[in-house]
């Protein structure tokens, strides 16, 4: 199977046209998503049946979930840029619905949250794989477009995952949405099997050797744009896991309305969606720097505005809804475009760097989120906070990145010569 031209927008040279392309590629980060979203209504009958005894405890099934999908970014990197993007995409899905299967078989709370890990560590692989293959044949605010499109195609899921773990609870045990988890990742695993061809050419892998890992891994962590903007959109992505960990307790507890969790829940990640289908018919006019800017800096106000909201008590079901939704709509502006901007100057290396960007972002994540979520106390002060403190920190990372300038077009140099790269990196114009 020949590798893609990457210049040309309908893939017809291998057989996939683009809305199947990126369909495939929503789909392989939905396998992720559904792992954490569809798990949210369960946790309380996960509790209680297992034996945790602290209800902020139910929380580490989302959290060390996450946590190894953080982790294992590192591996999948080196793998795909020397055995290439399928062979390493099929076996992960293959681990993620084993595991899935051994979680919902998990007698114990520990022995489920082993399982989780491992579950973790196979999704870790979409993140990855995903934006290397994109990588592979986009560039600039063709490739910011097409993760925006697969991004919008993929937040589906959120909007959908709570109601379909609530579906299955009406009729099963909490073990069979473990057994839609794996069943999702085998279908996913055939149709990638089929229809997707191996994108990086052979003469362009790279040996697993510690040196040429520790030359790619020092280029991706010394451009300032790459290290930068991971790390930025690391800060914002905890938010977001500080909210995915506590929300089924934010209704339950702060809002009374545990009955409106999944529609609420749906509402709220719609937006997300929203902001992704507008992002992907802005930013090739406007470019990620203007639109992910102006997001940043409106998160910061949406932040400062809804404090009081939380810290005087003025906060109901609806209020919630529509100021969560407002913040998952500019974090929807925000990630993608963060995520394109670190991957573009790292073309000759996107293995490799999305491992290393990856890890990096979701270990900030991670440590941002679970001290959001640990810290929930029947209000949503801490959450508020939370993005808060993201917003603003990552603001000061991006403005050490660009040297004070914010929303400034700028042609990003790429690691390698231009000459290395699959398609020529086009400028942030």
């Amino acid at each position: 199977m020949n590798a893609p031209d990457p210049s040309h927008p309908d893939r017809a040279d291998h057989g996939m046209r683009f809305h199947e392309f990126v369909a495939l590629m929503a789909s392989l980060m939905a396998v992720n998503a559904l792992g954490i979203d569809a798990m949210l209504p369960a946790l309380g009958r996960i509790g209680e049946e297992l034996g945790v005894a602290v209800e902020n405890h139910q929380q580490l099934v989302i959290a060390v979930y996450v946590s190894a999908f953080g982790i294992g970014q590192l591996f999948y990197g080196p793998l795909a840029d020397r055995y290439g993007r399928r062979p390493v995409l099929l076996a992960a899905m293959a681990i993620y619905a084993l595991t899935s299967f051994v979680a919902a078989h998990a007698g114990s709370f520990d022995l489920l949250l082993v399982a989780r890990g491992f579950q973790g560590f196979a999704a870790a692989s979409t993140r990855v794989l995903v934006q290397s293959i994109v990588r592979d044949c986009y560039a600039g605010r063709r490739m910011a477009r097409v993760m925006s499109l697969a991004f919008m195609a993929f937040l589906t899921i959120p909007v959908l995952a709570p109601t379909i773990g609530q579906l299955v609870l009406l009729v099963a045990p909490w073990h069979w949405i473990f057994y839609v988890l794996g069943g999702f990742a085998i279908f996913v695993g055939i149709w990638a099997w089929l229809r997707l061809p191996e994108t990086l050419a052979a003469d362009r892998r790279l040996p697993i050797h510690p040196r040429s890992i520790a030359n790619a891994v020092s280029r991706t962590v010394s451009d300032r744009y790459s290290l930068g903007y991971t790390l930025a959109g690391g800060l914002v992505y905890g938010g977001l896991v500080g909210f995915l960990s506590s929300s089924r307790q934010i209704f339950q507890h702060s809002l009374h309305a545990p009955e409106y969790f999944a529609i609420g829940f749906a509402a709220i990640a719609g937006t997300m969606a929203m902001a992704a289908l507008l992002n992907a018919r802005i930013v090739e006019r406007l470019g990620m720097r203007a639109v992910s800017h102006g997001a940043l800096l409106s998160l910061i106000l949406l932040s400062l505005l809804r404090l009081p909201v939380a810290w005087f008590g003025l906060e109901s079901l609806w209020i919630f809804i529509v100021l969560q939704g407002l913040t998952m709509f500019l974090f929807g502006l925000i990630g993608s475009n963060f995520g394109a901007m670190a991957m573009e100057p790292m073309g000759a290396i996107a293995g490799t760097a999305s491992s290393v960007q990856g890890f990096l972002s979701n270990l900030v994540g991670t440590m941002m989120g679970l001290a959001i979520g640990q810290s929930f106390a029947g209000t949503t002060v801490p959450l508020d906070l939370g993005f808060l403190a993201a917003g603003l920190m990552a603001l000061a990372i991006v403005l050490v990145v660009e040297r004070g300038r914010l929303f400034r077009s700028h042609n990003v140099q790429p690691a390698q010569p231009a000459s290395a790269l699959p398609v020529e990196v086009a400028a942030d114009r």
